[in-house]
């Protein structure tokens, strides 16, 4: 065991040593070539920490370490700490968020949580019943102008605009999902591709509905209604959510309600069906799974969070594009998915924020950001390849193999 990590360290540190060679010389008033030597040592470090660690964890299994006193009163306290308080914590940071940052910051967050929405509906269709969906994305474009064209044409309201859209998205959900319900694998994931860009060319040449490339523009913002008594008598108050900070609270309800939806999900008995449908298929159909109905499900309710996230975001832009539906987007959603840790709310929300707000991050290096972006995933999943806030079902999974591995 011990000459395997040392032989991943050596062999990491010269992958890395390659991605950053084309960063040497590169300077910018904010950036200097020195920071590469730098990133390279702290990657060395973090290698030469996480070999340690492994080597604490299988002397322990071993009974070559005892536990002292200390940590295990240090372990039995973070037990029984109670994670409410933790995830009270993060919804009071979450919350005062908008009040200590500037514009810039909140725009960020807020792009963050529509595609934390986005990551957790996907979460429903690949982690948890084990569909790869390559054309998810047309979800987010059917929700974006399902609202831009009732808003313009028919003056209805964001919130009313919004049922009607997660009906319409969880429609072609199924249509996308019932050609697919006998694919697999490879073949799965094409076919869900070509739907995702069919979906994509169809807004692109419909002129006569969607304006075409020239995309639609002029939707209103989310809007609140507050009961107003005046002298004429009792009238509702209307309050448009235009600025940044408003914006930000508006989608952060949103996110919470998703997350509570999906947890929900994965603890009920439709879950469990997805579980057993990803685990084996024939075998859940044996006893007795209604695959079919349970795999449609899971693209409806995917694509339904999905359009959610997408009519907010043409309300929040009050313009929509098909070129903001490329499938490029849907490679950076099942990224969030895979580098969060398939099956994993908390992981995938923590992704969702590492992958969105690393490239703004590293805005500066201009052309090499999207090296840097790609240098940060690669070390990522080389320290943590089953995510980094796995599903306990996932870490089982994966590390089952090298508990069963002789070691040296």
């Amino acid at each position: 065991m011990v000459r395997q990590e040392l032989k991943k360290i050596v062999v990491y540190t010269f992958f890395l040593a390659i991605l950053l060679i084309p960063m040497l010389g590169f300077k910018t008033p904010t950036f200097q070539s020195g920071r590469v030597f730098k990133t390279l040592g702290v990657f060395v470090a973090i290698l030469i920490f996480n070999f340690i660690v492994k080597l604490m964890r299988s002397s322990r299994k071993a009974g070559e370490v005892q536990k002292t006193p200390l940590t295990e009163r240090a372990g039995a306290w973070i037990n029984q700490f109670p994670k409410i308080y933790t995830l009270g914590g993060l919804i009071v940071l979450a919350g005062i968020f908008p009040l200590v940052a500037n514009n810039y910051m909140i725009d960020v967050g807020i792009t963050c949580l529509i595609y934390v929405c986005l990551g957790l509906g996907l979460n429903i269709v690949v982690g948890l019943c084990g569909l790869l969906d390559l054309g998810y994305i047309a979800f987010y474009a059917v929700g974006a102008y399902s609202y831009s064209l009732l808003n313009l044409t028919f003056g209805i309201s964001f919130w009313a605009a919004l049922p009607i859209g997660i009906v319409l998205g969880m429609i072609v959900g199924c249509i996308i999902g019932y050609p697919t319900l006998k694919m697999r694998g490879d073949y799965l994931a094409i076919v869900t591709l070509g739907f995702g860009e069919i979906v994509r060319l169809v807004l692109n040449n419909w002129d006569t509905l969607t304006a075409g490339p020239n995309g639609l523009f002029g939707m209103k913002r989310p809007v609140l209604y507050f009961p107003s008594f005046e002298e004429s008598g009792f009238t509702w108050a209307t309050y448009y959510l235009k600025s940044l900070p408003a914006l930000y609270y508006c989608i952060f309800i949103i996110a919470i309600l998703v997350i509570i939806g999906v947890r929900r999900l994965d603890n009920s008995r439709i879950g469990r069906a997805w579980i057993a449908i990803r685990e084996d298929e024939v075998a859940a159909e044996l006893s007795g799974v209604p695959t079919t109905w349970i795999k449609l499900l899971a693209y409806a309710l995917g694509a339904a969070f999905a359009s959610v996230a997408g009519a907010f975001f043409a309300a929040k832009l009050s313009y929509t594009n098909p070129n903001f539906f490329l499938f490029m987007e849907s490679c950076i959603v099942l990224c969030i998915v895979v580098l969060g840790g398939i099956g994993s709310i908390p992981g995938i929300i923590v992704a969702a924020f590492v992958l969105i707000a690393a490239p703004e991050v590293f805005r500066q290096l201009e052309a090499y950001r999207m090296l840097a972006f790609g240098a940060i995933m690669t070390i990522m999943m080389i320290i943590k390849p089953e995510g980094l806030i796995p599903a306990s079902r996932r870490r089982r999974e994966l590390h089952e193999a090298d508990e069963t591995k002789p070691k040296d």
